[in-house]
């Protein structure tokens, strides 16, 4: 089967098993496994921040940043379609406790104009607003970048009414690779970044939290709260150190192979139209009669996997286990 659901099921290579193998270990909750702690501090340092804490999902990662930004009654400012809102099981409202104000952006990127139009204004009738959190790339955009100038004006702005940003970025190694920009500047602008290792860097888990000494110390207690603490995970973090070192730049292979594979599929008959490939997303637009779910089952039978994305929508994601002839195979099964 070539496997296109999402860049989740990438399977650790030899080399970063080899990696795993090898690690020194400790027990993380007393915060003595080394290779954590260096893992930690190598992602942290890479965006410029203070700290860094280990979490066993993207997931985790984002709901600790928000019950520590938030207290019950404040409200967060984020896209209608982010993950934090539509694919995290209610935690914004379950775990912080927090009302959401959601902004219609354009294929799931908000800009400055419309988080300024939706800061409350201080009355008691009003949730009091406290965190602005964006998502790049955005899944449901179809894995579209943040043009760094949109996120410095929200980051400026922002800082002039005293409230922090956070930033979904479980596929943020995605989008520095497609626009070149740096991660220290891309880090300037949030006070906290969920990053995930689990996806395109091809770790079989775990996300990392980075932020300020305090704000990390905050979200320790979190996490231990959550039952997100880990023994001797030393072996992950390994995992994650091989794949900050090794398979960040190889992410536009998959980008490349997402631009090869949407080419193809425009012309489709099946085909209504597909949204414009930035990273290694592929979401396309179904001819009505076509049923999504019976599509998938076709591609299935074809030696396909992919997942239906919403009403006469499927998303096809590529990843580092997806090879030249496997893009070769799906172009000529598409045709049909």
């Amino acid at each position: 089967m070539i496997d296109l659901r999402s860049d989740t099921v990438t399977r650790p290579s030899i080399e970063m098993k080899a990696a795993m193998m090898e690690a020194e270990l400790g027990d993380d909750v007393f915060e003595d496994d080394p290779t954590v702690k260096a893992f930690e501090l190598l992602t942290a340092q890479t965006f410029g921040k203070q700290a860094g804490l280990f979490c066993p999902s993207g997931t985790m990662s984002n709901q600790m940043a928000l019950m520590v930004h938030l207290k019950p009654g404040d409200e967060v400012i984020t896209s209608r379609e982010s993950h934090i809102y539509n694919y995290e099981g209610g935690g914004i409202a379950r775990n912080a406790g927090a009302s959401v104000r959601l902004i219609e952006g354009s294929s799931g990127l908000i800009n400055i104009d419309s988080v300024k139009n939706n800061i409350n204004p201080d009355d008691i009738h009003y949730p009091v607003s406290k965190l602005v959190s964006l998502e790049n790339t955005s899944n449901r955009g179809g894995g579209v970048c943040y043009k760094l100038q949109e996120i410095q004006k929200i980051k400026q702005f922002c800082n002039s009414v005293q409230i922090p940003t956070h930033l979904d970025g479980a596929r943020l190694f995605n989008a520095l690779v497609k626009t070149g920009d740096s991660a220290l500047e891309m880090g300037k602008n949030f006070d906290s970044i969920s990053l995930c290792f689990s996806k395109g860097l091809g770790t079989p888990l775990g996300s990392v939290l980075v932020g300020t000494k305090e704000f990390i110390h905050k979200a320790r207690r979190v996490r231990k709260v959550m039952g997100g603490g880990m023994r001797q995970v030393g072996m992950i973090a390994a995992a994650g150190i091989y794949a900050l070192k090794n398979n960040v730049e190889r992410l536009k292979d998959d980008h490349d192979n997402a631009q090869s594979i949407a080419a193809a599929i425009t012309n489709c008959s099946w085909v209504d139209s597909v949204v414009p490939v930035e990273t290694n997303i592929v979401i396309v637009n179904l001819l009505p009669q076509y049923n999504n779910k019976d599509f998938v089952e076709k591609l299935k039978e074809k030696g396909i996997l992919i997942i239906p994305f919403g009403k006469g929508k499927i998303r096809i994601v590529t990843h580092l286990d997806i090879t030249n002839k496997d893009v070769d195979q799906v172009i000529e099964s598409v045709k049909f």
